[in-house]
């Protein structure tokens, strides 16, 4: 099987990061598209995985929330009328947490925008952040009710609730209402008045969409799959934390935090990815199946191995014979297949 080099995988992953859509990559690179979305999604899970170990015990002390809408196959309002809509299909939440002080993105959820997913984004927030902190959000309702079930009196809570005027008919189809004001609402312990804001995490919106092109309105390259835009989001999380340079503080955000001590390239990213796909190959485990065969009877067992093609051993009579064979000799045969892979390497 043909393999990206490592300069070929870093060039699609920078693309994919400065919010080039999956056919533009194609085009760029010659790869093919499903190589592309393939990549994306293993470098999702590979970013999702480092994040989730290295962002704990953060000494965040303001920490701004909001969520960002986008969708998946189609717009809510057209998914019952759509052809073959998987499931998840339709108006999908991106949930942010932003360190108002270093910029950092603590953590993020995608999701329904409902009480529930309120209650596991605060949740993981809660987790990666030490001590008490002052937290603003939107005037969101269910946050209302998430903040006291996760932190109870354990944090410094106000909402930003800003007032709209009357919308304009002319101004433009994603036009907002004018803002005419906003209130600052404390809700919980002693919130820092100056420091009620959601500003960082609004322009952080707007970073995302620069960034992903399938936030971007009005195109056609909104996310097709749940698992793609999860997918997305966690390249550019770790994208934005570690390897882009914040106009505002000189360095990664990821730095100014604490995280790391140097700023990453791509070519670490692919050197993240490169360590996670051998670590999935080591834990993956073999599967074995019993088969019967459709013409001339007998059995046979089909192995597969993390990262080969299915082999078949065969001879077996009965269905006990095979199941005999994967409890007493399966385990030899496996290293013997091993070796004889990694020796052909």
């Amino acid at each position: 099987m043909n393999r990206l080099s490592k300069e070929g995988r870093a060039q699609i992953l920078h693309l994919l990061c400065e919010g080039q859509s999956i056919r533009a990559i194609t085009r760029l690179t010659g790869a093919s598209k499903n190589t592309v979305a393939k990549l994306l999604i293993d470098a999702g899970r590979a970013c999702s995985a480092y994040q989730d170990r290295v962002l704990r015990n953060l000494t965040s002390k303001r920490v701004q929330v909001d969520e960002i809408w986008s969708f998946t196959y189609a717009k809510q309002a057209n998914v019952k009328k759509a052809k073959a809509a998987p499931e998840g299909a339709g108006d999908i939440w991106t949930w942010t947490a932003i360190d108002a002080d270093t910029k950092l993105l603590i953590n993020w959820l995608a999701g329904s925008r409902d009480t529930d997913t309120a209650l596991l984004f605060l949740n993981d927030l809660r987790s990666r952040v030490e001590g008490r902190f002052q937290l603003t959000s939107d005037g969101w309702r269910a946050y209302t009710e998430a903040v006291d079930t996760i932190f109870g009196d354990d944090v410094d809570y106000a909402m930003l609730v800003k007032i709209y005027g009357p919308a304009s008919g002319g101004s433009g189809r994603y036009s907002p209402p004018e803002c005419i004001g906003a209130r600052k609402m404390p809700r919980v312990g002693n919130p820092d008045e100056k420091a009620i804001s959601t500003s960082f995490a609004e322009r952080h919106n707007l970073t995302m969409r620069m960034h992903i092109r399938r936030f971007t309105r009005l195109t056609n390259a909104f996310s097709k799959k749940v698992e793609n835009h999860i997918a997305a989001v966690s390249l550019h999380s770790f994208y934005y934390n570690f390897v882009r340079v914040h106009k505002t503080l000189k360095t990664s955000p990821a730095m100014a935090a604490g995280v790391t001590d140097r700023l990453w390239e791509i070519g670490d990213l692919v050197d993240l990815l490169d360590a996670w796909e051998a670590k999935e190959k080591r834990d993956a485990a073999p599967i074995f199946e019993v088969c019967e065969w459709k013409i001339g009877g007998g059995f046979y067992v089909r192995a597969t191995l993390p990262g080969q093609e299915p082999e078949r051993i065969e001879g077996f009579a009965t269905e006990a014979e095979a199941a005999r064979w994967i409890r007493n000799e399966s385990k030899p045969w496996i290293f013997s297949r091993r070796s004889t892979f990694l020796s052909s390497r």
